[in-house]
């Protein structure tokens, strides 16, 4: 058993096989075979065995004709392994005495045979390790044949465990199959982290590297809610974990008793809940979780493809549907959320060295005013369908956010030409997530219907982390004064001009700043779907004067540790400490 920490991204549990992706981007379809199927079994390595050494050979003998024999003394080497009889006789044995598939036996002895050169002092002998790699990519390439399954083609429940994965590969995973992930880099916040959450998908990301030390097909425990991975677990931790698992799918049923009953304070204040999605399928989860609307539609997934952009047909199928399912309930749609280096089939910046400070969201719309108008068309025309809010992302200054409306408005001026039915009075807003809009944001609040605070930028903005950099990770803290100040800083100004306000960032889906969230004058949450049952029980506990008392006091800590340290002891000794 081998125990990794990383940084917690996405809750739940999840126990199942793993896909090593990073190294053979395919699943090692089964760990055991049966006891008569042994012959066949061995017969079927002996043959992959020899199609890899022909391979290497003929690999050998192309670099030694082109480029001399020292390069081809390479693959000498790699066919030699292939052919040394230890090598076969142990990856024999393992499927003879414990009935293990070739493909698992292939990757258990190889990955040992790495991990031994890993070890090493001499930098050059522990470089061999990469040598083994290859091999084994190419033996389990040629046992497995066409069996290969991409992660949308998965035939059976495993565990993706990845160096990395791009918010586009988190979405196109297959959640009948995937039950969860584990990526050695990454950190909290990231747009992979969130889209998780999105599908509901346990992770845990920022764990180093591990990949080396787990093969396909090894059991492996996913603790998306303390950040845990356990490689190879004993029997006593898997029994634990399953009675853990037993445990949530109980309390999660009790949690949907709420369902129906108001999320509002103990002493009768109202609270919206509305909830984060990413996919249009998403809304469904938002209804059985009793949601109060959408507080928040991301809208990227439809440019990750880099083979096309999005038209406004398929734009307006997006939104049409989500309208339609919520209606009458609100659905705030926010525009392209993403950076020049993630639209490739839009204008490459010339110097994008930091995407996080350069040419993206709002600012990318406005460079691009074809796509931006494509976007906001489809929005008005499914307008009409129900309660849609239109929501501009990462404004950052006064003159941005008029453009912005601008373009809004000869948008609606071209449809009420062309005779299309929209919603004129469309309710237009702002996302809320760099210092400078709160610092302007008595300004800010003239000019629009609504706000919402983005935690997840404005954290990372505020103390000058990047959220996808495990290195700074513990520096990216939603409980630190500064981001708390700024918060707190916005909604006295939404209260002062009765300008509604919400907050969407992971900050709302965590109970542990519900009541100072509250305290702080917020009356809508946007959260995950998962997490709506959960923060509406929290809200039904409270009653304001507590909350405000425990924002009052929060305003005396300088640190992020004093914060979370006290709303911990509150969480555990106000009055919904306890759980129904």
């Amino acid at each position: 058993m081998h125990k990794l920490q990383g940084i917690a991204v996405s809750p739940g549990i999840a126990i199942g096989e793993a896909l090593v992706m990073d190294r053979e981007r395919f699943r090692i379809p089964r760990r055991m075979v049966a006891r008569d199927a042994i012959t066949h079994e061995l017969e079927r390595l002996l043959r992959g065995l020899e199609a890899t050494a022909e391979e290497i050979q003929k690999n050998r003998d192309t670099i030694a004709r082109e480029l001399g024999p020292q390069y081809g003394a390479i693959f000498s080497a790699h066919l030699q392994m292939v052919h040394d009889e230890q090598l076969r006789n142990e990856i024999s044995d393992l499927i003879r005495e414990h009935q293990f598939s070739p493909e698992y036996a292939v990757s258990q002895v190889l990955r040992r045979y790495a991990k031994v050169f890993q070890a090493l002092e001499s930098a050059q002998l522990a470089e061999r390790s990469h040598d083994i790699f290859d091999i084994e990519k190419r033996i389990l390439r040629n046992l497995l044949g066409h069996r290969r399954e991409e992660l949308s083609q998965l035939t059976s429940p495993v565990l993706v465990l990845a160096h990395n994965l791009t918010p586009s590969e988190t979405a196109n995973l297959n959640r009948d199959f995937v039950r969860g992930f584990v990526t050695e880099i990454g950190g909290p916040g990231s747009h992979t982290a969130i889209v998780a959450q999105g599908l509901e998908i346990p992770a845990v990301v920022g764990t180093g590297k591990f990949l080396g030390d787990v093969s396909g097909g090894d059991m492996v425990i996913v603790d998306g809610e303390h950040g845990v991975v356990i490689l190879q677990p004993d029997d006593a931790t898997l029994a634990l974990y399953q009675r853990e698992v037993e445990a949530k799918r109980t309390y999660a049923a009790r949690l949907q008793t709420l369902r129906d009953l108001p999320a509002e304070t103990a002493d009768g204040v109202a609270i919206e809940l509305l909830g984060n999605i990413e996919f249009p399928h998403e809304v469904t989860q938002c209804l059985e979780r009793g949601s109060d609307g959408v507080g928040l539609y991301r809208t990227e997934f439809l440019y990750l493809d880099p083979s096309r952009e999005p038209t406004e047909d398929v734009h307006y199928q997006a939104y049409a549907h989500v309208l339609r399912e919520m209606a009458p309930r609100p659905v705030t749609i926010r525009t392209l959320d993403v950076g020049a280096d993630k639209i490739t089939h839009a204008p490459s910046p010339e110097d994008e060295r930091n995407p996080f400070l350069g040419l993206r969201s709002i600012r990318l719309s406005l460079r691009n005013t074809d796509l931006f108008r494509t976007q906001l068309r489809a929005i008005l025309r499914a307008s009409v369908l129900g309660n849609a809010r239109i929501m501009f992302p990462l404004i950052s200054t006064i003159t941005e956010l008029r453009q912005a409306k601008m373009v809004l408005a000869d948008v609606m001026e071209d449809l009420e030409e062309g005779k299309i039915p929209f919603n004129r009075d469309v309710e237009v807003g702002m996302m809320v997530e760099v210092p400078a809009a709160v610092t302007m944001i008595d300004h800010f609040v003239r000019e629009v219907d609504f706000i919402s605070i983005g935690t997840n930028d404005l954290i990372q903005y505020t103390l000058a982390v990047d959220r996808s950099n495990k290195d700074v990770a513990p520096l990216y803290n939603p409980s630190d004064p500064a981001v708390l100040r700024l918060i707190a800083q916005a909604m006295r100004a939404c209260n002062e001009a009765s300008v509604s306000a919400s907050l969407c960032g992971q900050m709302s889906s965590d109970p542990l700043f519900t009541a100072w969230l509250l305290g702080v004058g917020l009356r809508q949450l946007s959260v995950v779907p998962s997490a709506i049952p959960e923060i509406k029980r929290v809200c039904r506990r409270l009653e304001l004067p507590y909350c405000e008392q425990v924002a009052r006091h929060v305003e005396t800590l300088d640190s992020a540790r004093e914060v979370k340290k006290y709303l911990l002891k509150e969480q555990r000794q106000s009055p919904h400490a306890d759980q129904f």
